[in-house]
């Protein structure tokens, strides 16, 4: 009816709307903000929402934040994407996160990670085996670090129902509730697209983790990076997990992410020989592993 009508007798009009597309499913409210940009070419339209999806990341020059902090002041619209309010910004920034997270499926290959800390330790041994010509990770594989062991089944999840390419790089350091969820996963992918860093660990740790590949080093490190003394601790105790014995030691100054961190300036200045030889030894298994579950879907 607007087409019709701003063609004809109401042309150049102004349209109001308030929140259009409302009882319509998120993903057809994406596409019904494609006919408002269509209307707005020879009309002056305006439209309040709350929904993420009527906010176009492509369109941010025409988004005007509005919010009302103070009931004395009144409404006010703000020229830039800003504002006092952060919950104002909430639709804009649920849109720019939903495009974020749309980037994960345009790869094809794709190997879901537990952690943050766990895509710095992949991203950097690789990068270093690499340089050395020991082993190359497949660069068209996209690593993709789910957020926890909880989330992984999720985001794996998420992806193999997009007809896409899916492994998942599972640790040993997880609780049960997490090896419970681990489990449907396997199921639902398959044996052959789950990697896990007990296939590659070489050591007494019963349950390891990724950074239990690099122990030697990230004792090292921790010591002589962070002043962390654990030197002795972990020499007594081989079965520990680091990450657990480190925690134990060092008590809540503690983070995984520091000690990642401190792990990735390490690699800046040392190179694949700086590694043990049974570190070198477990990162080329773990990577080889990594490479063989795409290249075997991709023969078959």
């Amino acid at each position: 009816m607007f087409f019709a009508q701003t063609s004809g007798e109401h042309a150049n009009a102004i349209l109001l709307l308030d929140e259009p597309g409302l009882s319509l499913h998120g993903l057809k409210q994406r596409e019904f903000r494609h006919t408002l940009s269509r209307l707005a070419i020879n009309n002056q339209l305006m439209f309040t929402t709350h929904s993420p999806f009527l906010v176009g990341s492509d369109e941010l020059d025409i988004v005007r934040v509005v919010d009302m902090v103070d009931r004395a002041v009144g409404t006010r619209i703000h020229n830039d994407v800003v504002a006092d309010d952060p919950a104002s910004l909430l639709p804009l920034q649920e849109a720019l996160g939903y495009d974020m997270a749309q980037s994960m499926f345009s790869e094809q290959q794709s190997l879901v990670l537990q952690s943050l800390t766990d895509y710095w330790y992949l991203e950097s041994v690789a990068s270093l085996l690499r340089e050395a010509g020991t082993v190359d990770l497949d660069e068209t594989i996209a690593l993709v670090p789910a957020g926890s062991a909880q989330k992984l089944v999720y985001f794996a999840t998420i992806l193999h129902a997009h007809s896409l390419k899916v492994a998942a790089l599972m640790g040993s350091d997880v609780g049960e509730a997490d090896a419970t969820r681990q489990e449907v996963l396997v199921h639902k992918l398959g044996k052959q697209s789950i990697v896990r860093t007990t296939d590659a660990y070489a050591g007494g740790v019963s349950h390891p983790g990724i950074e239990d590949l690099l122990r030697e080093t990230l004792v090292d490190i921790a010591q002589h990076e962070l002043d962390w003394n654990v030197g002795t601790a972990t020499e007594s105790q081989p079965d520990r997990s680091v990450v657990d014995l480190i925690e134990s030691e060092i008590g809540a100054d503690f983070s995984k992410n520091k000690l990642a961190k401190a792990f990735v300036r390490w690699t800046r200045d040392h190179s694949a020989s700086d590694l043990t030889a049974r570190e070198r030894v477990q990162w080329t298994t773990l990577i080889r592993s990594i490479n063989n579950v795409f290249d075997e879907d991709s023969n078959s």
